[in-house]
């Protein structure tokens, strides 16, 4: 006889396992109607988290939905590569065994993290099972997988041929915890209590005249190119064609004018810092000024700033502050608030560098995924997230796609021992490349000779490519699309119908999408796309481990069952906005699958 009281640990392991068995999840093209959704590939670094139970068991229940329409219904998981926080948990996992990241070649280090992927890497899938996702599982895929990889190299290739890929020096969001760039979208602004310090400088030419600057950063004087100020500012006329002193190490600077000075703020004297600073570099090549970077890749103060090489920035900052009081250079400290960046990864304080990266033009590439949107051929749901994307799409900036990092894919361009460099896929087609643009004196060369000759010089890019610069591919790379363009499997399930993400990485992921699908395929990659809430405690709150509110949704599962979590995720769950997650719901959803087995026992 069935038992009065559904068990699910018993029921659910059975049934999925059965599923599982009878391929009942699997898809292959055929004359039916598709319908199709593409995974948001978690991160290998993953574990199953509120957000990911939410997004999940939405799309279980579009893609359980068509499948009982009569629909070819395939739902593609896989994961993603995530270069920062990949390499950050292998670095940690070298930590340990006693070995450091720099006493390695890229080889050996990259084994490390194949390694490392091999044995965590597929958790948050295993635990997808747990939650009854309904997965095609036989077409898993992974960023990093070698055709995956090539769809990269491929689409960089054709870009560069297009003249939307460039290098080229630029002011970036340096992360020193990371040592690597991050894009403008992987900055989060918070705001900070600092201090502001009015330092003196002793105007050249005279024992007891001071101009007083203020600011946040007393560590970079050394690195001080001028001081401006506003030559409407009526105050400081005296200063016009004047040189000062930087305190401490008695560099002499230009007094500059220009009228991006805020008269207002501060002393209405600006300390010009190029290196370290956006809107100081941009004056800085207005007016010509020389750059000095005194900071080392991970935030310590490197030869050129003189005094406290090697000492950490912020250590830096309270040492300084002292030896300026010290040495009669510090009028006052004022306490301040503003707006400082920190790294989404790492949360070290993003720091301005000067660096030489690669970036993709991104104005023309744009005007089609805005069109798509605001013509409704993509629907986002909510629509409220419509102005959003709009504003991004409008004022769309170069995106900075190389980052400091080995785990990834590696971009391929190639140096010669002269500085001189090609965009190839491999070192022969990188020779062959050399040997078409060869200087005339070498025309007598001939050409296995020359090769012969270059090879030894030869190195590639060191550089990898910004983890979204596969997972913009994702719809189009995991059916093949580069590979073999005119495949079954591409014809038939792309363009695919819906896609369940977060409103955080429309931008990141969703827009560029649809840039790629328009770049690559000719055409969108999706119709609807569904934005979820975020997951909150039932104060509101955001769920966090620091916070130490977000249930284990492993223990969840275990205790109500997964259907009775699914069911209290989504009866918590108003469309597209946030939702206040309470246990509660769940035992709602567990008690709703308990009618559901009673009511099979009369049948």
């Amino acid at each position: 006889s069935i038992s009065t009281k559904y068990n699910p640990t018993e029921t659910e392991d059975k049934w999925y396992s059965y599923w599982l068995d009878k391929k009942f999840f699997h898809s292959e093209p055929d004359e039916r109607e598709p319908y199709t959704i593409v995974i948001p590939p978690p991160n290998v670094t993953g574990v199953l988290h509120m957000g990911h139970m939410l997004n999940n068991t939405i799309q279980d229940v579009l893609i359980r939905k068509a499948r009982m329409q009569g629909k070819n219904a395939c739902w593609v998981p896989g994961t993603d590569h995530a270069s920062i926080a990949t390499e950050a948990k292998v670095v940690a996992m070298l930590k340990e065994r006693g070995i450091n990241k720099k006493d390695l070649s890229r080889e050996e280090f990259l084994k490390y993290a194949w390694e490392w992927k091999e044995k965590y890497g597929g958790i948050i899938l295993e635990q997808l099972k747990k939650l009854g996702a309904s997965c095609d599982w036989d077409r898993t895929r992974f960023t990093m997988e070698d055709d995956m990889s090539a769809a990269v190299i491929d689409s960089f290739i054709h870009l560069y041929k297009k003249g939307w890929i460039y290098r080229g020096v630029r002011m970036v969001n340096w992360d020193p915890a990371g040592k690597t760039a991050v894009s403008d979208e992987e900055v989060i602004r918070k705001e900070v209590n600092q201090k502001l310090y009015y330092i003196k400088y002793l105007i050249a030419g005279t024992t007891d005249q001071f101009l007083t600057i203020a600011t946040t950063r007393p560590e970079t004087i050394m690195a001080d190119a001028a001081i401006c100020i506003n030559p409407n500012d009526e105050r400081f006329t005296h200063l016009k064609g004047k040189k000062v002193f930087v305190p401490l190490v008695n560099h002499e600077i230009p007094v500059i004018e220009d009228e991006y000075v805020d008269i207002e703020f501060g002393t209405g004297c600006l300390k010009v810092t190029p290196a370290h600073d956006l809107n100081d570099y941009e004056l800085g090549v207005k007016h010509n000024l020389p750059v000095t970077d005194i900071l080392n890749d991970d935030g310590t103060l490197n030869e050129l700033a003189v005094i406290l090489v090697g000492e950490d920035r912020f250590v830096a900052r309270k040492k300084i502050a002292k030896m300026l009081e010290e040495a009669g250079h510090l009028e006052k400290v004022e306490d301040y608030k503003s707006q400082v960046g920190f790294s989404e990864r790492t949360d070290a304080a993003i720091e301005p560098k000067l660096s030489m990266q690669w970036f993709v033009k991104m104005k023309e590439m744009a005007q089609p995924a805005l069109d798509d949107v605001l013509n409704g051929d993509v629907n986002l749901i909510p629509n409220k997230f419509e102005n959003t994307y709009r504003h991004w799409m409008e004022n769309v900036r170069d995106w900075n796609i190389s980052r400091q990092l080995w785990w990834g894919q590696q971009i391929p361009a190639w140096y010669d021992d002269k500085g001189n460099w090609v965009v190839a896929k491999t070192k022969d087609e990188a020779l062959e490349e050399f040997w078409k643009n060869k200087n005339l004196e070498d025309a007598t060369a001939d050409k296995a000779g020359f090769k012969k000759q270059l090879e030894p010089f030869l190195r590639q890019d060191e550089d990898v490519m910004d983890t979204w610069f596969s997972s913009w591919l994702w719809p189009i790379s995991v059916f093949d699309g580069f590979k073999n363009p005119d495949n079954k499997d591409i014809n038939y399930y792309y363009p695919t119908n819906d896609l369940v993400t977060a409103p955080e990485i429309l931008f990141f992921w969703v827009a560029r999408m649809i840039m790629a699908g328009h770049e690559f395929m000719g055409k969108k990659p999706f119709t609807n796309v569904y934005l979820t809430g975020i997951v909150r405690d039932k104060l509101g709150r955001k769920m966090s481990k620091s916070l130490g509110n977000s249930p284990d949704p492993i223990g969840l599962i275990e205790k109500y069952g997964a259907d009775g979590v699914r069911v209290g995720m989504l009866m918590s769950s108003p469309a597209g906005n946030d939702l206040m997650f309470d246990e509660t719901y769940c035992e709602q959803g567990r008690n709703f699958a308990n009618k559901i087995w009673n009511a099979f026992r009369l049948v």
